[in-house]
């Protein structure tokens, strides 16, 4: 009988983004350490930079098409330029069955072979994949922390956390992506 396997920590690494720029760039560096299979879940208020990110991953997996938010069609397929996976890019905002109303999609890519992203996918896609990298945009709005008006430039700041969750995340290298 062979022994159950031992629960991995979830692997986690902090970023503060400052420019609609680096976050393009950070969906860049992260492309580099996704392949076919990982679900990639975004989740941030409105104007956080979710499709800001995934345009930079779509750039870094070097898929053809202008990656802009799939608000209005749900899930838009981005095929690979070169030898990489697709990029899946879902929206599910709208969304309120999970995975019920994922499978209505009918997607025409086999999401083993993809790479999926899904905006507002928490609470709604977890069983997509036991594996799955968490991401979660958080937008500095408001008043600064001393509750002053806040520093010119300070709408643009954002606080990324990015968890990956189970065996796939555990030495992916996601503390790379601070350098």
């Amino acid at each position: 009988m062979e022994a159950p396997a031992a629960p991995h920590n979830p692997a986690e690494t902090r970023l503060t983004i400052t420019s609609p720029e680096q976050m393009r760039e950070l969906g860049r560096r992260l492309a580099k350490l996704l392949r076919a299979g990982d679900l990639v879940m975004l989740n941030g208020e409105l104007g956080a930079g979710k499709t800001t990110l995934t345009r930079g991953l779509g750039e870094g997996l070097g898929v053809r098409g202008a990656v802009t938010s799939p608000t209005f069609v749900i899930a838009r397929v981005h095929p690979s330029l070169g030898d990489g996976p697709p990029l899946v890019h879902v929206d599910a905002y709208r969304l309120g069955g999970g995975l019920d109303e994922m499978e209505d999609l009918d997607l025409d890519v086999s999401l083993t072979d993809s790479v999926i992203v899904v905006e507002w996918g928490e609470g709604k896609v977890e069983d997509l994949a036991e594996d799955r990298l968490q991401v979660v945009i958080h937008r500095t709005v408001g008043t600064a922390p001393s509750g002053d008006t806040p520093e010119p430039g300070t709408d643009e700041v954002r606080h990324v956390t990015l968890t990956g969750l189970g065996r796939r995340w555990a030495e992916a290298g996601l503390d790379a992506l601070d350098a």
